[in-house]
């Protein structure tokens, strides 16, 4: 057994030490987990049950269900759950002082490890509650004129959309949705569907970097590289993309990034961030109004008044447990979660899967679509009948379950997910 007591010897910091003492051990048995496969490829740890199992017990859950709805938002390990918790009873302990003058300062240790993994300028990142707002900010804080248009697709999040729709009636913008198939044929094709739709009043690309729909993966550089070149702004909807697979703010290049952190970072609810390339800070415009002497700082889009320090300064213990496993490893895991049950079920001819499962487009979510049987009622009987939470996705041009499994997904939970469709298929829905 690698104690606690070994892992403090081994590491010989005070930041460790301090770690292991206001925490259960679910970091220490991750790290031993971590030693054990050094210089292993990740599609080898992605299918070894005895280190995923590791991470399967850092959580606290109910499994009595099977969670596949992790696209909307995840438990978070039990480490992080307590971080919040601990956070909270120091902040009530005298509110006016520990919240504002202990806590909250650290927001910064947590601005600065974002931004190392996103790959920015910590003065490029302002720590939000959602992917919501993030995108909000920018959709609603850049100046447009009547008749300007805003391109996305109609694939796109449903908030983000009514977001739009609110500054044509508001503005007089000109907003269009680009269609595109389900699953795309290629990369170049999403790409060539928004570049294909710019015209001379085009201002800004909104788009997603993965769909909440059916996990489709975007060609983000280059669509972002060409919108540049044309003077052409893009915001780009993250939300189910950060902590999910690997990237770098490098591998996108667009101009403003929003994500949510409570989605694939296991983070505490209400938590996400916003990125804004540095030229860009001046013009944009926060949500809530700051003080004209921030205009240039990326801390004008968290002036939202009085909140709790304990969600943001909890996001640095979901760090923590992220690193542990590597982004390499998680992201092969989730594909390999992801294709246990696709391959299965790809094969039966009543069967329809809307998501390419080649590992540049897609990751963790999948949809998939027994044909006939209406989504909504395939959903209920999943729960009622397993116990399974899943997602009825419901567009005019397809419709499916969003399967998303997570790090703590067993294989025996996959399994039965996969049997039961399987069952659904030759009993119907009853």
């Amino acid at each position: 057994m690698y104690t606690r007591r070994a892992f403090l010897q081994a590491s010989g910091t005070a930041g460790a030490a301090a770690m292991a003492a206001f925490t259960d051990n679910a970091l220490v048995r991750l790290s031993a987990a971590a030693r054990d496969w050094t210089g292993r490829a990740p599609e080898d740890v992605a299918a070894d049950e005895s280190y995923w199992r590791e991470i399967q017990q850092a959580f606290t859950l109910d499994r009595t269900l099977i969670n596949l709805n992790n696209g909307g938002c995840c438990p978070s390990p039990r480490v992080v759950h307590e971080a919040l918790k601990r956070y909270l009873d120091i902040s009530n302990q005298a509110p006016v002082y520990h919240m504002w003058q202990i806590l909250e300062p650290n927001i910064e240790t947590v601005r600065r490890r974002l931004a190392a993994e996103f790959g920015c300028d910590p003065e490029e990142l302002a720590i939000t509650r959602n992917a919501s707002e993030a995108l909000q900010i920018a959709q609603l804080g850049l100046d447009l004129k009547a008749g300007d248009e805003v391109i996305t697709t109609n694939q796109d999040y449903g908030r983000m959309l009514d977001t739009w729709e609110q500054r044509v009636r508001r503005d007089r913008i000109k907003l269009t949705r680009v269609s595109f198939p389900v699953p795309p044929r290629s990369q170049d094709e999403l790409a060539d569907r928004l570049l294909g739709a710019i015209t001379a009043t085009t201002k800004i690309l909104h788009f997603c970097h993965i769909t909440n729909l059916t996990g489709q993966i975007f060609p983000v550089k280059q669509i972002a590289d060409e919108a540049r070149r044309r003077g052409i702004k893009t915001i780009v909807d993250g939300a189910h993309a950060f902590a999910h697979f690997s990237f770098k703010a490098s591998d996108l290049r667009c101009d403003y990034y929003g994500t949510s952190l409570h989605k694939w970072l296991l983070a505490p609810m209400g938590t996400g961030f916003l990125y804004v390339r540095r030229e860009n800070i001046p013009e944009l415009w926060p949500l809530t109004p700051a003080n004209e002497k921030k205009t240039d700082d990326i801390r004008k889009f968290e002036e939202i008044g009085t909140h709790p320090a304990a969600n943001h300064n909890a996001i640095a213990e979901a760090m923590t447990f992220h690193e542990g496993i590597g982004i390499e490893r998680k992201s092969a895991r989730l594909r390999y979660l992801r294709n246990r049950w696709a391959e299965r079920l790809r094969q039966n001819p009543k069967i329809r899967l809307h998501t390419n499962l080649d590992p540049a487009h897609s990751c963790a979510i999948g949809t998939v679509q027994i044909v006939g049987v209406p989504s909504a009622k395939l959903v209920a009987r999943l729960w009622e009948r397993w116990r399974i939470i899943a997602t009825p996705i419901v567009h005019a041009e397809y419709e499916g379950v969003r399967i998303t499994p997570n790090v703590y997904t067993t294989l025996e939970e996959i399994d039965t997910f996969a049997a039961a469709m399987e069952e659904i298929v030759e009993k119907g829905v009853g």
